[in-house]
């Protein structure tokens, strides 16, 4: 297989690197690295420590890149069609900003203020999920990204266009592991939002990547009840 993935398919930037390729029709294989205790080979290709990396053995065997904007950016010279990015110059421009919101803005809060205190740490140390800091996110710290994204989808299938695009693609990303999380905007108050996101998780591309992901954390959780005896 010329293309491979490294990384754990629960991180959204591995989602959206894996939901391109699928909406491009493009073969991949995935290779599961746990970022919190990486092989040191993986750091070699990986200087941020960060996931995915892509590997592409059509350019050389050596070939890696990592950041999933930068192989998105990459795998769209490398297989154009569909295309995921606008034409249009500051559709173009408007892609790009919301594909960085997505990974720069919304995944420190969903991350840190839901998937974290709910899944993750129960899944690592054993204890209870700290809904008192979900609580405290849905209340006072996710609402203003639901609300600028109600402002922008509000009408529209896409947030840009009349495709889909890596600003789709990238915020529903995000959403994915807040729909593990069972934390996604309310319906009453957000509707065009909530519609959104339960649309954009019914393409192909996003049911397959959420449901293998969802066994993964079925298959944790049974390990920490019985890790705990």
């Amino acid at each position: 297989m010329a293309l491979t993935i490294y990384g754990a398919n629960v991180s959204p930037f591995v989602r959206k690197v894996r939901v391109l390729l699928a909406e491009k029709g493009v073969d991949y294989t995935l290779e599961q690295v746990n970022v919190f205790a990486p092989p040191d080979w993986f750091l070699e290709i990986s200087p941020a420590r960060r996931i995915p990396v892509l590997r592409d053995t059509d350019i050389a065997e050596d070939f890696t890149i990592p950041d999933s904007s930068c192989i998105c950016a990459y795998l769209e010279r490398r297989h154009p069609e569909p295309a995921m990015y606008p034409k249009d110059d500051g559709d173009y421009a408007r892609a790009l900003f919301l594909e960085e919101y997505a990974d720069s803005e919304m995944m420190p809060a969903f991350g840190a203020g839901v998937f974290r205190p709910r899944i993750i740490a129960p899944l690592t140390t054993k204890q209870p999920a700290d809904e008192a800091v979900v609580a405290d996110a849905v209340a006072n710290k996710l609402p203003r990204f639901y609300d600028y994204l109600e402002g922008r989808i509000a009408g529209r299938e896409f947030l840009i266009g009349e495709a889909l695009t890596i600003a789709d693609i990238a915020v529903a990303s995000m959403f994915g592991n807040m729909r593990h999380a069972e934390v996604l905007p309310e319906p009453a108050r957000w509707p065009d939002l909530a519609a959104y996101i339960d649309r954009m998780h019914a393409r192909p591309s996003f049911a397959a990547c959420l449901a293998e992901e969802a066994k993964v954390f079925s298959l944790a959780a049974v390990k920490a009840r019985l890790a705990k005896g």
